[in-house]
């Protein structure tokens, strides 16, 4: 799954056995992919060449919308419940629960990546080995922090390093520890786990719940879906994957031309996410969904800088308490903003309003328990391009103060980045992790810089 100069090519052309190995690959695939029923148009067909990145399904034929590109029956699918050690995970379900989900998965792909007999064998050949996921979790640490720093990105792999350890050595390793006859853990290691946790983020599916079970039901757990992960993604997408009781179809959502690439949505993505979860980036300014986020404990701080008495940082404080109470904020949260509007809209408005009352404001907002009538005064409205100029002053002082604060946390700044992006040969020069980080970089700032204007 990559996009337009996205996930990078899993192998350089020509360079390795994987490469020459590939059409073979392909071919076994395909076979294998008739064998298990999944029926794949005479219209569309899997290559490397002509394709963004890696692996991508490209048309032989004119195709209008509605297009059928391929059904896959629901056995073909790999997850916790199509496993051959579906009646182990079962069995043992209640020490296998985690804070991502994903541990049936994993240790279904633990046990099927390595098994010589796996139903799986074809599709896992399409991925020879692991070691050439360019999540930003493999590069060096140097690298990461002075590529990506102010990005988001360092946070969420910090996060996921450390969830994969914990996760590893007390769930993974005592249950392999307890099934020697499924598992053996010189073999299954945590660099391998690792691996396909990554193989996870970057290929598996989440069916999305019915409507009337979203609120009630927790997310159902990933599935790998043979054929369709072969797709690359781009925000304006021209296919979508459905799902009904007996099978999942890839369905064209735009007219395609004869040669065109078929593009699946991995949902709308920030540049930063799909860094994070996929290892590639969308070229600036391709990304529609692209934000950038402002961290909720910067715009405290940007209060407090303006807090000029002892007694107005106490305000400051007692106002960010409040805040939370009302469950508007956090540390670890961040006020998400598009190119378009604020995504976090309710959330930002309300912070900009309390953090800029007055004394009496504030002890009146709270003895109504933060509930107010705002249609009288105008701030109900959306945080939008149209309405951010019309803000109070104080509220508008203090989102260029936050956001000022926020692009110092990047390790370059705009300027420095537009030059590298619009020089063809310098930007040629840089390496694959640096052309990535500098789209991630860029598609923030400008919007940050576009905020900063319009708060202005």
């Amino acid at each position: 799954m990559a996009s337009a100069a996205k996930r990078p090519k899993q192998v350089a052309a020509g360079d390795s056995p994987a490469e020459a190995g590939s059409a073979d690959a392909v071919s076994g695939f395909l076979d294998w992919c008739k064998k298990v029923g999944l029926e794949l148009s005479p219209k569309v067909y899997v290559s490397r060449e002509g394709t963004v990145s890696a692996y991508g399904l490209l048309a032989r034929e004119d195709l209008p919308i509605g297009e059928i590109l391929f059904t896959i029956p629901r056995a073909a699918l790999l997850s916790q419940h199509t496993t051959s050690i579906q009646s182990l995970l079962e069995k043992d379900q209640a020490s296998l629960k985690s804070r991502s989900g994903w541990v049936p998965l994993l240790l279904a792909l633990l046990h099927e990546y390595t098994a010589s007999n796996s139903h799986w064998r074809p599709y896992f050949s399409l991925w020879p080995d692991f070691s050439t996921m360019d999540h930003p979790m493999f590069w060096p640490e140097e690298e990461r922090v002075r590529l990506l720093r102010g990005t988001g990105v360092l946070e969420a792999v910090d996060k996921d390093l450390a969830n994969i350890q914990e996760e590893y050595s007390s769930i993974i390793l005592p249950f392999m520890e307890s099934h020697l006859d499924v598992f053996d853990p010189q073999l299954h290691t945590l660099e391998l786990y690792q691996r396909l946790v990554a193989f996870v983020m970057a290929y598996s599916f989440q069916e999305p719940l019915d409507e009337e079970d979203e609120d009630e039901k927790e997310p159902n757990p990933p599935t790998m879906v043979p054929m369709a992960d072969i797709l690359n993604h781009v925000a304006n997408h021209n296919a979508n994957l459905e799902y009904s009781l007996e099978c999942l179809k890839m369905v064209t959502t735009q007219p395609i031309c004869k040669g065109q690439e078929i593009f699946n949505t991995y949902g709308q993505m920030a540049n930063w996410q799909l860094m994070h979860m996929y290892g590639f980036a969308e070229p600036y300014p391709g990304n529609t969904d692209d934000a950038a986020d402002i961290q909720m404990v910067t715009v405290r701080r940007a209060a407090l800088q303006g807090a000029s008495t002892e007694a107005e940082r106490q305000l400051v404080l007692e106002q960010w308490d409040f805040l939370c109470q009302l469950e508007m904020v956090g540390e670890e949260g961040a006020f998400v903003i598009g190119w378009e509007e604020v995504l976090t809209e309710e959330e930002l408005s309300m912070t900009l309003k309390v953090l800029c009352m007055s004394a009496e404001e504030f002890k009146e907002f709270k003895a109504h328990e933060g509930w107010e009538d705002d249609t009288e005064d105008g701030e109900s409205f959306t945080l939008s391009n149209e309405t951010i100029p019309r803000l109070k002053a104080s509220w508008k002082q203090l989102l260029r103060d936050s956001v000022l604060l926020t692009l110092e946390s990047y390790s370059s700044d705009l300027k420095a980045d537009q030059d590298l992006l619009h020089n063809k040969i310098a930007y040629g020069k840089l390496s694959q992790h640096e052309q990535q980080a500098l789209q991630v970089r860029y598609g923030q700032k400008r919007i940050l810089y576009q905020l900063l204007e319009l708060a202005s």
